[in-house]
């Protein structure tokens, strides 16, 4: 009896164990499923663009290919023919989307939330910061916007080991900066023939696009080269506020550059000189005078005008074929011959460096190649053969302005340093990885 009363007590404990397991179990399952249900209705984070919050629409992103038209990309998207002539009607004024839309370029459909997903408007972009919105939710209205850009300012400092791009790059810098580096000390130092100990020290301003999308270096506004154990300081400075004239001064105030570029064209080689003894095979080998410089150069390489001036001709001869002409003052004035296509127009203002065109074969040409003329005192000369000004000083007036200016830069400057650098490259030399 008594065993019997045991078994039958462990059936009861045993089925009050299941039924509280079971319990346990459902109520942890009910409470997974509220939690499921906490979950599925949670709010989605609003997510703003373009100036829409994206949680209130169905948004399709796309790019434009090519023979897309603006009247296709809505058709496919189920946009009557009668709705887009009017969209497009009343928003031709603003953006003329027949014309303006190019293949590769990124747009966006803001459509109803709902199994229709009918588009409510269009958004096209021509380039990272810039925007075009075609709102057709109520009334048609069109807009061209920007979205928000941020500027970080950022430090670089170096010690040469080999050149200045390897240096950048051992510091995680960009490309991009050893190049604006160089351009900046065109005239003052030969970034060929750097030496190893060479150091540098630089201040620039990083672009952002909605605060995350990286656009490139904006500028360098300040920088210390030291070159054979000399100092080069260079300090961004606008001369003209009209103009937008901006330029690098040393921290005396002189201009690091002269009045004209070199070249006309980057990665070139000279493949004529001014000559005016040369035959020339097109005019069946006779000598014909050679008053240009020819820079041989790919077709659609950019060719810039070598000094600052204004565009007096933007036109196309039998001989020069696509040319520019830029007037830089009473003195000199420079041509540029052959182009593919120009880009100036008569009137422009232009800066030292600026795209006025690009490389071509145009008129009497035997390959792609730009013809660069200088004019001094009405008369075409050899370029390389002037003693070119400096470029504008700063006036009197503005140096006082400047040297106050620069007073924290060069203070910041001064207080950057290459400790770092330095390390590696002496544990280098002491495990013989560098002969110097």
């Amino acid at each position: 009896m008594e065993s019997t009363g045991i078994r039958r007590l462990g059936k009861k404990c045993l089925i009050a164990s299941l039924c509280f397991i079971s319990i346990l179990s459902c109520k942890k399952e009910v409470e997974n499923n509220d939690m499921l249900k906490t979950a599925l209705i949670e709010e989605p984070k609003e997510t703003y663009e373009f100036g829409f919050n994206l949680k209130d629409f169905i948004v399709k992103k796309d790019t434009v290919k090519s023979g897309d038209t603006f009247g296709t990309i809505l058709q496919n998207n189920n946009i009557s023919y009668p709705k887009i002539f009017e969209i497009v009607e009343a928003s031709k004024d603003t953006f003329n989307v027949a014309r303006n839309l190019r293949p590769g370029k990124p747009y966006t459909l803001l459509c109803d939330n709902d199994s229709l997903q009918t588009p409510k408007c269009f958004i096209y972009q021509p380039t990272k910061e810039r925007y075009v919105v075609i709102d057709f939710q109520d009334s048609i209205k069109a807009y061209t916007s920007y979205k928000p850009i941020k500027y970080v300012e950022k430090t670089a400092t170096g010690v040469i080991t080999s050149n200045i791009s390897q240096s950048m790059e051992d510091e995680g810098k960009p490309y991009m900066l050893a190049l604006k580096m160089s351009d900046i000390y065109a005239w003052t130092i030969d970034f060929s023939r750097l030496q190893k100990n060479d150091k540098f020290k630089v201040i620039y301003t990083e672009k952002y696009i909605d605060d995350s999308i990286y656009a490139g270096i904006q500028e360098v506004k300040a920088a210390y080269f030291e070159h054979n154990k000399e100092p080069f300081y260079a300090f961004e400075f606008e001369t003209d506020s009209v103009l937008g004239i901006r330029d690098y001064f040393s921290d005396e105030a002189k201009n690091l550059r002269r009045a004209f570029l070199k070249s006309p064209v980057s990665f070139s080689r000279i493949s004529s000189r001014y000559n005016l003894r040369r035959r020339i095979a097109l005019y069946g080998n006779r000598i014909r005078p050679h008053t240009g410089t020819d820079f041989a150069a790919k077709k659609g390489t950019p060719i810039m005008s070598t000094a600052n001036g204004t565009v007096v001709k933007s036109k196309y001869s039998r001989s020069a074929g696509n040319y520019v002409e830029v007037k830089h003052n009473s003195i000199y004035s420079t041509k540029y011959f052959h182009m593919s296509k120009r880009k100036a127009k008569v009137g422009d203002f232009v800066k030292q460096g600026e795209v006025i065109g690009y490389v071509g074969s145009t008129g009497n040409s035997t390959g792609p190649h730009v013809c660069y003329r200088f004019w001094k005192d009405g008369r075409e000369v050899d370029p390389f053969k002037q003693k070119l000004p400096e470029a504008k000083p700063i006036s009197d007036s503005l140096k006082i302005k400047f040297l106050e200016y620069i007073k924290p830069l060069k203070s910041q400057l001064q207080l950057l340093d290459y400790t770092k650098q330095l390390d590696t490259l002496n544990t280098q030399l002491q495990e013989n990885k560098l002969t110097i």
